[in-house]
């Protein structure tokens, strides 16, 4: 009741005014009723309690009203500040050269300046806030002032204004009336909103178009020049198959006068003048020709010859422009042609001499192949008849007793055998070298143990190191190679055997060290070192560095074996040497796979020679001596030996004897139809298989797998006693 009394509108004084007057008419009328049950106190009470509520609820309302009085001079200020700043903003977008305009997320017309639309006076007061871009757009298209290009609507143009807008930011140029032009430039706001910009370019342009032209001019001037001055003859045609320009080469290679070539004509001119006094190769005709220039096809490049009736020949080479055009060049190439005929005529007298020497040639190399394989057959040849009586000389050495000997007969017998044993080396490093040269040296590459050869190349050249006071040591190796082991040991013998006789003082290491994939076999010495201009050449045959060659100090053929051995059997040798430090050569062989690597067999212990007492042996051998030698040692052992020339008598005395000997001794080069291989067979076949060795001087591999493939361990000449031995102690 009481807020209806009081008017909220009314101020705070009023108000507070009537509240005291309410209050008074309250408490004279509580004094005027007499309650005897206490009502009156307590509507007293309730009264002085709204009256506490009363005085909140006016200072709560006081302090709302100030509030409110502070937000609206709050207000009051922001909006005279945003007034200033877009009357700011509207001054700035005003001072702008460019023509400026915003248009907001939705392509709603913000604000501009007064630039915006300069250049198109018919369309300017329509563009206000509010506008659409779209309606901006159709303003623009359909302006007076727009210069469209030729076949261009204003509703064409409008769509492509449209979808560049699409775009986030775009610059393009817009031609107007007069040729002035206007860049536009769209950018979006982060809002999503755009600003245009428009600028006049027209100075640009003009100033673009003006350097273009002289760029143009002076390029002309240029074209022109080149053209004056290169050798060749050009016309340039247009589309149209018309003459655009030339140069004076050409009127002179085609004998065409100058007031013929104008600007203006046409192909078929020129084609006339060609049909006058040239005639066409490569198949091109005239009608061919005046299609390719017609352009109603496809046009590819054309090349063909023109020869003139004086001997004048010329290239011609035609291609079509971007522009549709062609452009076609005249070469001279008449010296050209005539140095190739004469070249021609020249290759065919070369040809011809190329022919005759290359005959020469084939018959001095056919020649030089027969002396080769002559020299190769003599060394085998010579070698084997050497072998023979060397054989039969070291036998007989062998053959003498020591006993009853005196000492310097001994001495004597010693240096004797001593020199059949270097003959002997000599003549198998001659073989050697023979079967490396003629290519007939047969490989056997396989798993070959690198330790298990080390090792036994240690104990044979261990007493010649001592002998001249020099430390061999050698590190071993567990790896396997693959390789061909007995040119593998014969390598490594040369290059220890070297490496001690060259050497003095110190000592020779051979080591097996492993890199990746292959192993590394060394030959340290610490010899006096090999010079530089030296070190090609001591891998020729016969050659030594301090020009000595003997049987006893070798005969400089062992690193020629090496460097051979080497390439046959694609092992890369590297040398190494400084002057006193001494020198180190360097084998590389491929490692063998794990599961390839042999497995180690043990040797059978040497049996008692004394068991050969008593053994019948058939020897079969051909020459004389050498089977006596071979007869009287191997008695000398105890054994029995029954001697043969050839297989007739070795079966002619069997037969008589008829006894069956304990083994045969068969040399395999007799002198009749029946080789040794063959007697075995024979024999073999008739009795039985016996112990069996063949002996040969010869090294061919052919005859060595034939011989295991027949099962017959070969004993080579000259037959080591040692060897022979050994065979007859194991019967």
């Amino acid at each position: 009741m009481i807020e209806g009394l009081i008017n909220p509108a009314d101020p705070p004084e009023r108000r507070e005014e009537k509240l005291l007057t309410i209050a008074r008419v309250l408490m004279r009328r509580v004094e005027q009723i007499t309650d005897d049950g206490g009502i009156a106190y307590a509507q007293f009470e309730r009264a002085a309690l709204l009256e506490d509520q009363v005085r909140e609820r006016t200072r709560e309302l006081s302090r709302a009203l100030d509030l409110l009085n502070e937000t609206n001079a709050a207000l009051h200020d922001a909006n005279r500040q945003t007034e200033q700043a877009r009357q700011n903003l509207a001054s700035a977008i005003e001072t702008v050269q460019e023509g400026f305009a915003l248009f907001d997320a939705n392509d709603v017309l913000v604000m501009c300046n007064s630039r915006f639309g300069m250049h198109m006076p018919d369309i300017r007061s329509r563009l206000l806030p509010g506008l659409t871009f779209d309606g901006y757009v159709d303003l623009c298209a359909h302006s007076a002032h727009l210069a469209l290009a030729e076949g261009e609507t204003p509703e064409s143009w409008s769509i492509g204004r449209k979808r560049r807008h699409e775009e986030r930011h775009v610059s393009f140029n817009v031609r107007m009336d007069f040729d002035h032009w206007v860049q536009v430039s769209e950018h979006r706001t982060a809002d999503g909103g755009t600003v245009v910009l428009q600028t006049d370019v027209t100075d640009l342009i003009r100033l673009e178009r003006q350097e273009m032209g002289r760029i143009l001019d002076d390029q002309e001037r240029l074209l022109r020049a080149t053209l004056d001055h290169i050798d060749q003859g050009v016309a340039i045609f247009d589309r149209e198959a018309q003459l655009v320009g030339w140069n004076a080469r050409l009127g002179a290679l085609l004998a065409i006068p100058v007031v013929r070539l104008r600007v203006g004509t046409a192909f078929e001119q020129i084609m006339l003048r060609l049909r006058a006094g040239f005639r066409m190769g490569q198949g091109m005709t005239e009608a061919r020709m005046l299609t390719w220039a017609d352009g109603r096809h496809s046009r590819p490049p054309l090349t063909f010859d023109l020869r003139h009736d004086a001997g004048l020949i010329l290239t011609v080479f035609a291609q079509e422009m971007p522009d549709r055009g062609f452009v076609m060049s005249f070469t001279d190439i008449t010296t050209e042609r005539r140095a190739q005929e004469d070249l021609s005529r020249a290759k065919e007298t070369l040809e011809v001499r190329v022919a005759e020497r290359t005959l020469d040639l084939a018959d001095a190399l056919g020649r030089a192949e027969r002396a080769n394989a002559s020299r190769s057959r003599f060394v085998a040849a010579a070698s084997h008849d050497l072998l023979q009586p060397l054989s039969a000389a070291k036998l007989f050495l062998s053959a003498i007793p020591p006993e009853g000997v005196s000492a310097p007969v001994a001495e004597t017998l010693g240096k004797a055998q001593n020199a059949l044993v270097s003959v002997e080396a000599i003549l198998a490093q001659l073989l050697d070298i023979s079967r490396l040269e003629s290519g007939r040296a047969a490989l056997s590459v396989g798993p070959v143990p690198v330790g298990r050869l080390l090792r036994q190349l240690a104990e044979e050249f261990a007493p010649i190191a001592l002998a001249k006071g020099l430390r061999l040591t050698v590190r071993a190796s567990d790896a396997v190679v693959l390789s061909d082991a007995g040119y593998l040991r014969r390598i490594l013998q040369n290059l220890i055997g070297n490496a001690i006789r060259y050497t003095d003082k110190g000592g020779v290491l051979v080591a097996a060290r492993p890199r990746g994939t292959r192993l590394r076999l060394e030959v340290w010495d610490s010899g006096p070192g090999i010079p530089d201009e030296e070190q090609e050449a001591i891998f020729k045959e016969f050659h030594r560095i301090d020009g000595r060659a003997s049987a006893s100090e070798g005969m400089g053929l062992g690193l020629a074996i090496v460097e051979r051995a080497c390439t046959l059997l694609n092992h890369p040798l590297a040398l190494w040497s400084r002057m006193g430090r001494g020198t180190v050569f360097m084998v590389q062989l491929p490692l063998a796979d794990a599961a390839a690597q042999p497995e180690v067999t043990h040797r059978p212990a040497q049996l008692d020679q004394a068991s050969a007492a008593g053994r019948i042996v058939l020897l079969v051998e051909n020459d004389a001596e050498l089977r006596r030698a071979l007869t009287l040692v191997m008695e000398q052992w105890g054994a029995e030996v029954i001697e043969a020339a050839d297989a007739a008598e070795a079966q002619s005395l069997l037969a008589d004897l008829g006894i069956l000997p304990d083994a045969l001794l068969i040399d395999h080069q007799l002198e009749s139809d029946m080789t040794g291989l063959d007697l075995i067979a024979a024999f073999r076949a008739d009795h039985g298989i016996l112990p069996t060795r063949l002996i040969t001087a010869s090294r061919d591999s052919t005859l060595r797998r034939a011989a295991a493939e027949a099962g017959v361990p070969v004993l080579e000449k000259p037959v080591s006693p040692e060897a022979l031995r050994a065979f007859l102690a194991g019967l």
